[in-house]
């Protein structure tokens, strides 16, 4: 039986409440102060022996109640704790500040295969380097990988403190791909899921989500071709966010902006002692941060001879070697590829591997160039502003109709990104809730041409660009059918198109 006796502080009164327990034979199995409070857990202690306890405790100067309490408030924190503990599915322990395990979760002792508690940090990990370090360091060390029972590991230390005085630490062991699921959230925590990042009602573009779809639940390498900046990444983020792979890590590695020995380390890792500066423990790469997850690769055909031809090993078995490494390193990674390069082009002038080119595009899509989704153009150019105007904080703003003509007419050389930009730099500019094309001209873009007559509406902006266009492709494309295939679009659309706006030798 466990019971709760409530006192008035004062010198000796915990002293005779024991006192009268033990003068009654009681086995105490644990005794929490907690002043005013003592807390007794004592399991021989009966109800009948309890009532003349009570009466005995109350006569005690000080004493103001006796209860029965189902567990004692140590008990129920320490429950709470091993409930905690073993939810947690990261291998967790704790440590004094000598570096000896005080105790350990269920998933820490499943790895290890036994209780831990007691030992020594150097012996668990039989690194005394690393238990000199942390206790060196006072347990603040970065993130470094370890080695426990032939698992490599990343490991992370928070020390506990009692004021100035460390106490001791709390250690979790990550395996890698869990520090790339968090890099993952950390750098796309606002970015929208799947296909729906990808605006646009335009006919490629329906033409591109419909095929990303398909293609985004084939677990095989996809080579993404595109200009520069369509958007090449937001599609790959879409088909790892629509695959299977979806709740795993999805890293990105741009191959055109480092240096080969650095790109090298980033997406294989490298081992300990690999090179002058590196991180004691060696680190773990992208390949292994993404495992069961995706790794993309930007501008894949900026990508060096050599890291060529190790991707090649790595995507015909899945193996691979830290760099300064000997052990083979083994995941399960799809690997995403972009390029605005003619890689066919560069295969037969020798500058990207045949056979690699062949292990990459199994599985590919075109992002159309803005150019070519007129009717997106506006859609797009409002959705910037809204973004734009809440990035600075400054009330809503949005384009009037004079702008119209203009945006659609621009061949927008860079893309969704240039358009992005144009549009940023318009909200910051402008100083009315009303952007207009002189507002664009200031931005320092050629998109503000004044239109030839005044524009009422989007409706009529969008008729005026089709007619326009319409009109200079037939010339060159005189059919209905050519012309749906220069525009990718359906023979209907166009033929429905060129009745609707009365272009000669319509079908």
């Amino acid at each position: 039986m466990r019971i709760h006796v409530t006192f008035i502080d004062r010198v000796g009164i915990t002293q005779e409440v024991l006192a009268l327990l033990g003068g009654r034979n009681l086995n105490l199995d644990a005794v929490e102060m907690v002043p005013p409070n003592v807390y007794i857990d004592a399991p021989t202690l009966s109800p009948e022996v309890l009532d003349e306890l009570r009466d005995a405790l109350h006569a005690v100067h000080g004493v103001q109640a006796v209860t029965v309490v189902d567990i004692l408030p140590g008990q129920r924190r320490r429950l709470q704790l091993d409930a905690l503990l073993a939810a947690m599915t990261d291998p967790v322990l704790a440590v004094d500040g000598d570096g000896r395990i005080l105790l350990a979760n269920p998933a820490l002792i499943a790895l290890y295969g036994a209780e831990p508690e007691g030992q020594p940090l150097a012996q668990l990990f039989g690194d005394d380097s690393l238990h000199s370090a942390l206790l060196e360091h006072g347990f603040r060390l970065p993130l470094r990988e370890i080695t426990l029972k032939g698992q490599a590991l990343l490991l992370d230390a928070v020390p506990i403190t009692e004021g100035d005085h460390l106490t001791g630490a709390l250690l979790t062991l990550y395996q890698p791909n869990r520090i790339g699921e968090r890099l993952s959230a950390l750098h796309h925590d606002h970015a929208a899921e799947g296909f729906d990042a990808l605006l646009g009602d335009s006919a490629p573009m329906a033409t591109l989500k419909a095929r990303a779809q398909r293609v985004a639940a084939l677990d095989a390498p996809l080579l993404i071709r595109g200009e520069t900046g369509t958007g090449k990444e937001l599609v790959a983020r879409a088909c790892h966010a629509a695959s299977a792979r979806r709740n795993q890590p999805f890293l990105a590695l741009n191959c055109a902006a480092l240096p080969e020995n650095l790109a090298e380390s980033e997406l294989f890792g490298y081992a300990p002692g690999a090179f002058t500066g590196a991180q004691r423990g060696g680190k773990p790469g992208l390949l292994e941060l993404a495992h069961q997850g995706t790794v993309f690769l930007d501008e894949i055909g900026e990508m060096s001879p050599y890291l060529q031809a190790k991707l090649l090993r790595f995507l015909s078995d899945g193996s691979f070697r830290r760099v300064g490494g000997d052990r083979e390193i083994k995941v399960d990674v799809r690997i995403l590829s972009a390029t605005h390069r003619n890689l066919e082009k560069m295969v037969g002038e020798g500058a990207f591997r045949e056979d690699l080119f062949y292990r990459l595009n199994v599985l590919n899509l075109e992002v159309p160039p803005l150019r070519e989704r007129g009717q997106d153009i506006l859609l797009l150019a409002r959705f910037f502003m809204q973004q734009a105007c809440t990035q600075i904080q400054r009330p809503a703003c949005r384009l009037a109709p004079g702008t119209f003509q203009a945006l659609l007419g621009n061949r927008w050389p860079g893309n969704v990104r240039q358009l992005q930009n144009v549009i940023f730099r318009a909200a910051a500019i402008c100083e009315s809730s009303l952007v207009e094309i002189g507002d664009l001209d200031i931005a320092g873009t050629a998109v503000a041409r004044q239109s030839d007559g005044e524009v009422n509406s989007l409706e009529e902006a969008v008729e005026n660009f089709e007619r326009a266009l319409l009109e200079k492709l037939f010339v060159t494309y005189p059919s209905t059918r050519q012309l749906a295939a220069r525009l990718q679009t359906s023979h209907t659309a166009i033929a429905h198109r060129l009745r609707k706006y009365g272009i000669p030798g319509k079908t």
